[in-house]
């Protein structure tokens, strides 16, 4: 379900103008901290990186349902960092902007399915950490 949440969440961040805050938000911090590393991108390349992303992800799922013992540990990265990336914008949607130069006109991108992908990484890190992992057979 996170891996689908994870989907729906890239298809409300690029319906939403999202690079176009990103880019701007990469670009003010890399202006201002001379060690941040500048990471802004393109549609298409950022477009490219979801569609190989989610369906790699998705084929995962059948060893997470066997509670298959090498992928926990990327269960609990996954999870973490869709958490992160559901919290983002809630607190930008909060806030009004990213950074002092970067403002909203409207909720951030991404803020309609960011509520769904934060509950639904909460309950992997939850179940992993009351249940035993096992080999994957």
């Amino acid at each position: 379900m996170l891996c689908l949440a994870f989907t729906l969440h890239v298809w409300d961040e690029a319906a939403h103008d999202f690079l176009s805050y990103y880019n701007s938000t990469v670009l003010a911090l890399y202006g201002h901290f001379w060690w941040f590393p500048r990471m802004d991108m393109e549609f298409r390349t950022w477009i490219a990186a979801m569609l190989i992303a989610t369906p790699v992800l998705l084929a995962l799922t059948p060893w997470a349902y066997r509670n298959a013992g090498w992928l926990r540990p990327l269960a609990y990265v996954f999870a973490g960092i869709q958490l992160l990336n559901g919290a983002g914008p809630i607190l930008a949607t909060i806030r009004g902007r990213t950074v002092p130069s970067v403002h909203f006109e409207g909720p951030a991108p991404g803020v309609y399915t960011a509520p769904l992908l934060v509950a639904l990484a909460v309950y992997p890190i939850c179940s992993l950490r009351t249940s035993p992992g096992r080999p994957a057979n």
